[in-house]
């Protein structure tokens, strides 16, 4: 790790301009050459024949899941190696990678020893989720989020009303996993090595609803009874209309019956966690 691109989302509240800044100054102190940066979204990522003709080996990313997502997507066929820092709310990718969450200590300990791993991923028609895969009415929710994010909040009175009434209004059924027959309001699929976790949520009530955000709130969602689960390798969604996708929180429509299967990266993520994951 020694030519660094710094990719970043300074608009998002986690990883402000004087965050990144203070990142730039740990990159000078430790000897590592900034060759780029990119603010995303109001820059378009880089291309990786760029990122070649400039001698960079390393992409640095200090955003959010979905900023993430952008640039690996964009990055996928790059043979460099990709260094991710805690700049979301979850940070599930970082907090497997690394035993700190601290973005300064983590630069530190990748440019003094690190390796670099694999790492799982939900795929689907092309596009990828390396922290979660969301399936179901639940996903209209995703347009109140924006509106929340934007302070729109005459569109987040109105996404949220849309979001319920589908969320209600029906739900999605799956092939492929013969304990999952039922209709679900929201499916998450968890990446694992060499195969799926799918979590169905059918929770039409309101105890059932209370106790999922219960559950939600203190850590172990799944442990809800509205919440059955089940591993794969692969499975798809039923119907005959599209169905809404998140890929680690970025909507995509999915053609119905596209298989929806487990994946595995080449060796391109830097590693400070000591012992297992």
């Amino acid at each position: 790790m020694e030519r660094l691109w710094f990719i970043t989302n300074p608009g998002s509240g986690s990883t402000t301009r004087a965050k990144c800044d203070a990142l730039e100054i740990v990159f000078a102190e430790r000897g590592l050459a900034l060759v780029g940066r990119t603010e995303f979204p109001e820059q378009k990522m880089p291309a990786g024949a760029d990122l070649d003709r400039d001698g960079v080996d390393t992409v640095v990313l200090f955003a959010g899941d979905g900023t993430i997502n952008a640039a690996l997507s964009a990055l996928r066929a790059w043979e460099g190696s990709f260094l991710i820092l805690p700049g979301g709310t979850m940070n599930l990718l970082a907090k497997s990678l690394h035993d700190t969450l601290d973005p300064q200590a983590i630069v530190q300990a990748a440019h003094d020893e690190a390796t670099r791993i694999a790492l799982p991923y939900v795929q689907a028609a092309g596009h990828r989720a390396f922290v979660g895969l969301i399936l179901g009415p639940a996903t209209a929710w995703f347009r109140a989020r924006e509106a929340v994010r934007k302070g729109a909040f005459r569109r987040l009175f109105q996404a949220a009303r849309v979001a319920w009434t589908r969320t209600f209004g029906g739900g999605i059924r799956i092939s492929g996993i013969s304990a999952l027959a039922g209709r679900y309001q929201a499916v998450f699929v968890r990446p694992e090595k060499g195969e799926l976790h799918v979590a169905a949520v059918d929770a039409r009530d309101w105890s059932a609803i209370v106790q999922l955000g219960w559950e939600w709130l203190t850590g172990d969602w799944v442990a809800a009874h509205a919440v059955s689960e089940s591993l794969t390798r692969e499975f798809a969604a039923r119907g005959k209309k599209p169905v809404l996708a998140l890929f680690d929180g970025e909507p995509v429509p999915l053609a119905p019956g596209t298989p929806i299967t487990a994946g595995l990266s080449r060796k391109a993520f830097i590693a400070t966690r000591q012992g297992p994951g």
